[in-house]
């Protein structure tokens, strides 16, 4: 996804290595680093937000993204598992992250541990289908993330409603994006922190960021 991703000044490091990316813009090959940042970066997310509604007269919004347990599998592995078996492009991890805070901001609700499967699997495959030239068709994400072809699709309609189908990401949003995930994920280096200059303290919208819990606990 060359077209989100502005280039770096010459000479400096290469800011999306973390998206197995080289300086020339081609893909390398192993798992990405984006893998383990985003794992990191939910399960914070998903701790914090739990702790605060516990704690807290707060009531979650419930969605069809909801099951009545977690899933088995942690979010370090279902995410390895979506990137192993979906072979989506990198990028539409963090693309993926975008649209599951849009989607959280719009009907004011919190990631927690019974919709983050669910939300992460519908949020990659709409990510894939718009961004990516090959993908997937539903019933083969539905098996990946272990639901059937049918919820899958009620999932996938009712996140491009909630989204009102605003899938588009500008170059400056993904950056924005993909900074605050190697910050919150454990890679704060001086290159991501000066990476296209950017500063998160706020979100796309301009009300105010919404991840890592710092603005009222609602997404990432």
């Amino acid at each position: 996804m060359e077209t989100l991703m502005a280039k770096g000044k010459a000479g400096e490091s290469n800011p999306y290595t973390g998206l197995g990316l080289d300086e020339s813009g081609n893909w390398l090959p192993g798992s990405p680093r984006v893998l383990s940042l985003l794992s990191s970066v939910l399960e914070r997310s998903v701790r914090g937000n739990e702790k605060l509604l516990a704690g807290s007269k707060i009531k979650d919004v419930i969605t069809i993204f909801h099951g009545s347990r977690a899933p088995s599998l942690n979010l370090r592995q279902y995410v390895e598992r979506i990137f192993k078996y979906c072979k989506c492009s990198n990028s539409c991890f963090v693309v993926a992250v975008i649209y599951i805070d849009r989607f959280l901001q719009r009907i004011d609700a919190y990631l927690t541990s019974l919709s983050v499967h669910r939300l992460l699997i519908t949020s990659v495959m709409v990510a894939a289908k718009f961004m990516d030239d090959q993908h997937y068709n539903n019933a083969y994400y539905a098996k990946v993330g272990g639901i059937s072809r049918e919820e899958m699709n009620r999932l996938e309609m009712r996140f491009l409603f909630d989204l009102d189908f605003r899938l588009n990401v500008t170059t400056e949003v993904f950056n924005k994006y993909w900074l605050m995930i190697q910050q919150e994920g454990g890679l704060e280096t001086q290159t991501a922190l000066q990476t296209q200059g950017y500063c998160l303290k706020k979100d796309e919208t301009g009300r105010g960021r919404r991840l890592t819990g710092v603005h009222r606990g609602r997404a990432l």
